[in-house]
């Protein structure tokens, strides 16, 4: 069985650094996901978009191609906080599989805004997982981001 694969959406970039950061700690699988319909670029038509998905637990089609989490035993899953919520693509890929017996350890990143619960949110979409404490990572963390990683990663394996 392979070890790690990590899943991610990112819609601006922040949530992409994290999971290539994850992965060179790692060495990690790492599986980006698309929405069909990309999300539009205006902040506002964003935000109205959003706020409507979540309040009617949408789930958008996804782009083929991602990877099957069968063979992997630890799931990194990560999302930009986006209401205070995991973003809808990745909330479409966690309900699509079954992640029973898996590790799951989510990750978002934040412009410090609403806070969320991000591993409450994905246990109720994966019964049967067993689901980390989620990290929270500022948009620019910068230099730090290595760092604020491996604690976390290292505090979740000890």
């Amino acid at each position: 069985m392979k070890e790690y694969l990590i899943v991610s959406y990112s819609y601006t970039g922040h949530t992409h650094r994290i999971a290539r950061e994850i992965q060179t700690l790692t060495g990690a699988d790492w599986c980006e996901i698309y929405p069909w319909q990309p999300y539009p670029m205006a902040f506002p038509e964003l935000l109205e978009q959003v706020r409507k998905e979540i309040q009617t637990g949408y789930h958008p089609r996804l782009l083929p191609g991602t990877s099957n989490p069968k063979p992997y035993s630890v799931i990194f899953a990560g999302s930009p906080n986006w209401c205070g919520h995991i973003a809808p693509p990745l909330a479409s890929w966690l309900a699509k599989h079954d992640l029973s017996g898996k590790m799951i350890m989510p990750f978002y990143s934040h412009c410090g805004g609403v806070s969320c619960d991000f591993g409450r949110e994905i246990a109720r979409l994966c019964p049967g997982a067993k689901v980390c404490e989620a990290l929270g990572v500022l948009e620019n963390p910068g230099a730090d981001l290595p760092r604020i990683l491996q604690d976390w990663i290292k505090k979740t394996f000890t």
